[in-house]
């Protein structure tokens, strides 16, 4: 498959015809729908449904749509890298973390390089442990700020000397706002939120004990802003690390810690035998200073 190609592809799928996509393009309707039929006979596989208004993709073409804005999005960051390669002065850093408060370190080791280098970009991927791993491994990140507990094997890693608190969500009008700590037996029966690598690694079985088991789990996320503003609303309690959402003033929420306390630790990591360009060369050397 050739990038070009994918590009057509990508562009019919975003405009939902040919026609569109043709002129966004600048080639000829047959042109780019004969291309985009030897891309089939090519794959093996019917990748649009051709409607008399629009076309949609198949499931296959659902596939291959999220495959080519990697493959293309991979492509053009190499060549980039590749175009400056040696230079600091100008580049990017690409990092995916979770959402943690050890974010301000990270910025503030951003700020330092800005100020020297300010033409270097910060792109920065949100998302749960599972999700910013996954764009590490398909090369679409330089770093990625994990969680414990993870399998370290495979990357190269700096264990961060910050922890995050884990504690609840609440509105301050709800019952349990009127305790100091949260212990397991006072939230068992209650309607919870927990982030999905909660629920997918069981990282809060060990704290509930045998409660766990029995957990009035009403929903899932992976981001807590929306959560958070559907407990504002009166429904449910979230587990969550503190200092994420603003609980002071008039902000109608507040956040209880743990008791057992229940904290979690951090690693920055990258793959093995990753070569860096200079601008995520830099950030690595400056985070260690910073640290060391």
């Amino acid at each position: 498959m050739e990038i070009r190609i994918l590009k057509y592809f990508l562009a019919v799928a975003q405009e939902e015809s040919i026609t569109k996509a043709a002129e966004i393009l600048h080639t000829t309707q047959p042109n780019l729908s004969r291309q985009l039929n030897m891309l089939e006979e090519e794959i093996g596989k019917k990748l649009f449904i051709r409607g008399s208004r629009k076309i949609t993709l198949t499931e296959e073409g659902m596939f291959l749509r999220k495959r080519a804005k990697e493959i293309i999005d991979l492509t053009e960051r190499t060549e980039f890298e590749l175009n400056s390669y040696g230079e600091i002065t100008t580049g990017d850093i690409y990092i995916g973390a979770p959402e943690t408060y050890i974010m301000h370190f990270i910025g503030e080791v951003f700020k330092k390089i800005n100020e020297r280098y300010p033409q270097i970009k910060y792109h920065i991927f949100s998302g749960s442990t599972i999700e910013v791993s996954e764009q590490l491994n398909k090369g679409l990140l330089d770093f990625a700020i994990l969680i414990e507990p993870i399998d370290l094997q495979k990357y190269n890693y700096i264990k961060l000397p910050y922890t995050d608190t884990w504690g609840v969500l609440m509105r301050k009008d709800s019952p349990l706002a009127k305790l100091e700590v949260i212990r397991p037996e006072d939230i068992k029966d209650y309607p919870l939120f927990l982030a999905q690598q909660q629920s997918d690694a069981n990282v809060l079985s060990g704290w509930f004990k045998d409660y766990y088991k029995n957990l009035n789990i009403i929903g899932s996320f992976n981001l807590i802003t929306t959560p958070a503003m559907i407990v504002e609303s009166g429904l449910g309690y979230v587990f969550t690390f503190d200092r994420l959402i603003n609980t002071t003033g008039e902000s109608h929420l507040c956040f209880k810690p743990l008791k057992p306390n229940f904290e979690t630790g951090f690693y920055l990591v990258w793959k093995k035998y990753q070569i860096f360009n200079g601008a995520a060369d830099l950030f690595l050397k400056e985070l260690q200073n910073t640290l060391f």
